[in-house]
């Protein structure tokens, strides 16, 4: 028989041919893939090179016995399912053998329909385990999301971050939405003292004002109605780990009370309950101006004070455009293995338009638009036709800005205002110089004094070198 990517593969071990043959008969009609083995050594071989989901193995066979055998496959393939077989079946066998990890026990004279029903429910378990697996591994890739990028604003609140990580202080990150707050969340609670404990990640805009102090709190069983049993709230969860509260300027003004005490006296008060002492380790996050909130009477000053211990800027996208093709190749990899299309890269005309817009959207509008056109992409490289009309537009770069920090040196100053606009005239010396009013050779001189950066070296993954969305 031929097997294929759905076709079950079950292994049978026994020392008798005739055992062999007729549950390879049995197995067969059932369309399942059969292989054989008359001994121990033999089945551990057929392992180590064939896909096998359950193995039928008898008890009792001279040399490798069927516990020694099981013993060895459970350490060698562990998520292959064992059933044991023996016409010597105890209570005491069938013990003995589930404590070693056999799925199953089946005593001898064997039954067509006990074997058929007993490898059928295996295969069953073999699949929804697999099936757990991957979807603990997406999970796991979702909530681990690297922080892609290499330019200079990005590096700097990444060190912040990580030097704010060692401590217990509470961080307040600050950004645009779709900038990769969470991501941020995510890096500090990874390198902090408390990365092998829980963060409990919570969007306090997405819960309505009436159940929001029951989801951070708690509460008791008949606190209100509808409040049939129990229930530990977001602090509870995040006990002795990490608590994120993403958009905390949503909080309204009561709850932001209970919050406050929590973070003062450690304590907080389910909904009915009484005090209760939590270890918490605090970052919130919000993509409101808090301190006019506080001037509106939206949001108390001394929980701000509290909470903006070590204030974060995570950047904006349109503030470190020199990053958009390692993001765009990094979304490219993720998207044309999840849609199954054979897409390389970007034609040049592409990149320029990413290059040259200014997301307001930040990093998930970025997603979005390279996840569209790869969807969209007929050929082996995204061209700009393959982007959202909003990137094909002429004028969708003219919003682009450079900022910068007060007291940045004017050469900083120069060195990127010639860099970004030499970006946009795809290297055209002479109309950057015509953009800047300045004379060509100003834009050489500068260049060869050492205002233009070299190119990037080989990005290498290193702590520091992780990548945003």
């Amino acid at each position: 028989m031929t097997t294929t990517a759905r076709t079950p593969t079950v292994l049978v071990v026994d020392d008798e041919p005739s055992i062999l043959d007729a549950l390879q008969k049995v197995l067969a009609k059932e369309n399942m893939a059969v292989r054989t083995a008359s001994s121990g050594q033999q089945a551990l071989e057929i392992l180590r090179t064939v896909p096998v989901q359950v193995m039928i193995t008898d008890l009792r066979m001279p040399g490798m016995t069927g516990e020694d055998l099981l013993k060895a496959v459970k350490a060698l393939t562990p998520e292959v399912e064992v059933i044991m077989m023996t016409a010597y079946g105890t209570v005491e066998n069938a013990v003995g053998a589930m404590k070693l990890g056999a799925y199953d026990f089946i005593s001898k004279p064997l039954k067509r329909a006990a074997i058929i029903a007993a490898v059928q429910k295996a295969l069953d378990k073999h699949a929804l385990v697999a099936e757990n697996r991957e979807l603990k591994a997406q999970l796991a890739a979702a909530t681990n999301r690297p922080i892609v990028g290499n330019s200079q604003v990005l590096r700097a609140a990444l060190d912040m971050a990580r030097q704010a990580a060692g401590s217990s202080a509470t961080v307040l990150l600050l950004g645009e939405s779709g900038t990769g707050k969470e991501l941020f969340a995510r890096y500090i609670q990874q390198h902090s003292p408390r990365a092998a404990r829980p963060l409990v990640p919570t969007n306090c805009a997405a819960l309505p004002e009436s159940i929001l102090e029951s989801e951070l709190f708690g509460h008791e069983k008949g606190a209100f109605t509808g409040a049939v049993r129990a229930r530990e709230g977001r602090f509870l969860e995040a006990h002795t780990g990490t608590l994120f509260l993403d958009e905390i300027g949503e909080i309204p003004l009561h709850i932001q009370v209970k919050l406050l005490r929590a973070l003062q006296e450690g304590e907080i008060e389910p909904v009915g309950g009484r005090m209760a002492k939590v270890d918490v380790r605090l970052i919130c996050a919000t993509n409101r101006d808090l301190s006019e909130e506080v001037k509106a009477g939206r949001f108390r000053e001394d929980l701000f004070y509290r909470i903006n211990v070590i204030p974060i800027r995570v950047p904006p996208l349109r503030d470190r455009l020199e990053d958009v093709p390692l993001l765009a190749d990094h979304f490219l990899r993720i998207f044309a293995g999840k849609h199954g299309k054979p897409v390389s890269g970007f034609t040049e005309a592409a990149l320029y338009r990413m290059s040259n817009y200014g997301w307001p959207g930040n990093v998930r509008e970025m997603e979005n638009a390279v996840e569209r056109a790869v969807v969209l992409c007929r050929g082996g490289l995204v061209d700009e036709h393959d982007l959202p009309p909003e990137l094909r537009d002429p004028q969708a770069g003219h919003g682009r800005q450079i900022t910068f920090s007060v007291g940045t040196p004017l050469e900083e100053v120069e060195r990127r205002m010639i860099t970004e606009t030499l970006k946009f005239t795809r290297g055209d010396k002479r109309l950057a110089a015509d953009l800047l009013g300045i004379a060509t050779r100003t834009i050489y001189r500068k260049l060869e004094s050492g205002a233009q950066p070299a190119e990037p070296a080989p990005r290498v993954e290193s702590e520091s070198d992780e990548v945003i969305h």
